[in-house]
């Protein structure tokens, strides 16, 4: 097997990045108006302790998948906490490492600033994903609830 590379995001990535997000969207049903594909990609080069930052992972030098996260303080520590916010890989790939090998980044990422917990969601219905989750992270039994 080709070794996949996980790298930060770079402003050379844009196309790569736009295609892979609509993609994300895609699967969860989700269309974003264009101002907010600008504000996000904008946003993960903005410098700050808590605007986004992403990974883009390639293999044989295609891009394939790609992670947004961010940190986030709690009243539970005293270091930050990550969300895991977004994670894709494109489905023709999807069982060769490309989403561990993004969530063991965002994992080493985290913890070269202190920080212990990094957290995601998914759908009940994305069984492939859970798969992994279900793998590489334990799950919490908490439900999520949204006022929107």
């Amino acid at each position: 097997m080709t070794e996949i590379t996980v790298r930060p995001l770079a402003q050379s990535d844009h196309a790569d990045w736009q295609r892979l997000w609509t993609a994300y969207l895609t699967f969860y049903e989700t269309k974003l108006p264009e101002d907010v594909y600008a504000l996000t990609w904008e946003r993960l080069f903005t410098a700050g302790e808590f605007e986004p930052k992403g990974f883009i992972a390639t293999l044989d030098g295609n891009a394939v998948g790609l992670t947004h996260y961010l940190y986030h303080r709690s009243c539970w520590s005293q270091v930050n906490n990550c969300y895991l916010q977004d994670l894709f890989a494109d489905p023709d790939v999807r069982g060769k490492g490309v989403g561990a090998a993004l969530i063991e980044a965002v994992k080493q990422e985290a913890g070269k600033i202190g920080v212990k917990n990094v957290y995601w969601m998914t759908h009940e219905t994305n069984t492939t994903a859970r798969k992994l989750y279900d793998h590489v992270a334990r799950r919490t039994g908490f439900i999520e609830y949204d006022l929107m």
